[in-house]
């Protein structure tokens, strides 16, 4: 009798587990991430979903065939949420296909190298299935960087431009790091197109030696403003707004989340860094990402030496298990350990921003990538130290310390070995009252004007032309 129990119970168990498998995945959200950089569209699901995928390139689109499952509500709202901004995706279809299949083909305006993968469950998230489009052609950023500070000094009225080019002068004694030539870190495909921002340092001298005057100036051409002389240096800092698009960061008790203050910030002290200068020589911000979209982390680091960057700053809301820690930090890379554990435990968060963001690991470029950037120099650090410092000098005129000292870790994103690069963590997002400050205008512009004058503090004593890469 006991025996004929367990079989019919065994059998029961049996029949469940055929259900559970016949009933298939539930999609739980879909998501779409649009930016210059690429464009991503998630769909997350109680459990990993099985595709195919195929590649149409006249008219461009992209075809996926998701297998165990059915057409429902919330995968039909993919359509409605491309909005007619993208700059990639011009709209998604979707549709039964057949039984358990269905097919979604996300028609774009441009060519893409497409990636799709699954990620396991993470963190919020559970098993996601991720689109990222990634443009074919895309804009040197270096060279758009230059393009927007000429466009800046321009005068109203100019007649037709020399024909040297004055590119270069802007970033004269500006080499091309060691890596220019590399278009993507881990989760990105080959760039199509060839970046020209090695060229135009390597001709920058030359474009230069004129000292002002005029070059193969077509007759009765008239320049109000002389050309940049050779001494004209371009300075760029790195920007880095923390988390992003699939990654919020920390959250605060009022559902603050850390990816939108800490953007914020970066809009305003780009505002500062455009309208500054370091003896005469005109500055730019760069920022590695400038709306709500994830970037891997190696990825902002690739970014920040593609463009050459003086100086590396990411911002970051740190966040903790209880309310009380309040404070702003600043953090340098450490070639050891940590200098405390709280340092430990902050990189070791802050560097699983891949996992959560949603980071490709097949990509076949990562071990590379990964060999190339995991590399650190005394100077760096060195005067990684120094920024640090100077900037907390700033910030405790405006606000509380956390440590009143740099606190050093092994952060992946402060790892370009020629870049001094600091993590800035502006205050405690867990902290109710700092919540608050984060979220409130004064505060950020408070902020934003001790950061900026920390720049100016540090490049006060170490100039960046005493700093040139050798030509």
């Amino acid at each position: 009798m006991k025996r004929r129990v367990l079989l019919q119970s065994g059998t029961l168990v049996l029949l469940l587990g055929v259900q559970q498998l016949v009933r298939g995945a539930t999609i739980l959200a879909v998501r779409v991430w649009p930016a210059a950089d690429y464009s991503r569209v998630t769909i997350e699901s109680d459990t990993q979903l099985s595709f195919t995928q195929t590649f149409v390139p006249n008219p461009p689109r992209l075809a996926v065939d998701v297998r165990g499952i059915d057409l429902n509500p919330a995968l039909k709202e993919l359509v409605a949420k491309v909005g007619p901004t993208d700059p990639t995706i011009n709209g998604i279809r979707v549709g039964q296909f057949g039984p358990g299949l269905v097919r979604l083909v996300v028609d774009l305006k441009q060519p893409i190298l497409p990636q799709v993968f699954t990620l396991e469950p993470i963190a919020a998230y559970q098993h996601r299935l991720v689109f990222d489009l990634y443009p074919t052609l895309v804009t040197d950023p270096l060279e758009a960087l230059i393009a927007d500070r000429l466009k800046d000094a321009r005068p109203a009225t100019v007649a037709p431009a020399p024909s040297a080019d004055p590119l270069g002068d802007l970033i004269s004694k500006k080499t091309a790091p060691p890596d220019a030539t590399a278009q993507r870190a881990p989760s990105h495909p080959p760039q199509a197109a060839a970046s020209t921002a090695s060229s135009i340092a390597g001709n920058g001298m030359n474009t230069g030696a004129t000292g002002g005057k005029t070059a193969n100036r077509s007759p009765g051409a008239f320049i109000s403003e002389p050309t940049p002389s050779a001494t004209d240096r371009l300075i760029i800092i790195a920007l880095d707004a923390g988390h992003g698009g699939e990654d919020p960061g920390a959250i605060g008790p009022g559902g603050t989340r850390e990816k939108d203050v800490v953007l914020r910030l970066a809009h305003r002290m780009r505002e500062r860094i455009n309208g500054a200068s370091v003896n005469g020589n005109a500055m730019r911000a760069f920022l590695t990402r400038d709306a709500d979209f994830f970037v891997p982390l190696q990825v902002r680091v690739d970014k920040a030496r593609r463009v050459q960057a003086d100086l590396f700053i990411s911002l970051h809301a740190d966040a903790f298990f209880t309310p009380n820690p309040q404070g702003a930090s600043v953090f340098a890379l450490s070639q050891g350990g940590a200098s405390s554990t709280a340092a430990r435990w902050m990189a070791a968060k802050e560097n699983k921003a891949d996992l959560i963001g949603g980071l490709n690991v097949k990509a076949k470029d990562a071990q590379v990538k990964h060999a190339l950037l995991d590399m650190s120099t005394t100077a760096q650090i060195k005067d990684s130290l120094v920024l640090g410092s100077a900037m907390l000098g700033e910030i405790k005129r405006v606000g509380k310390l956390h440590k009143g000292r740099v606190e050093q870790a092994g952060f992946a994103v402060l790892k370009a070995p020629d870049i001094p690069s600091v993590l800035v963590e502006a205050a405690f997002i867990s902290n109710p009252d700092e919540e608050t400050k984060l979220n409130s205008d004064e505060f950020q512009d408070k902020l934003a004007d001790a950061l900026m004058r920390g720049i100016e503090r540090y490049f006060s004593k170490n100039p960046p032309l005493a700093r040139n890469r050798s030509v």
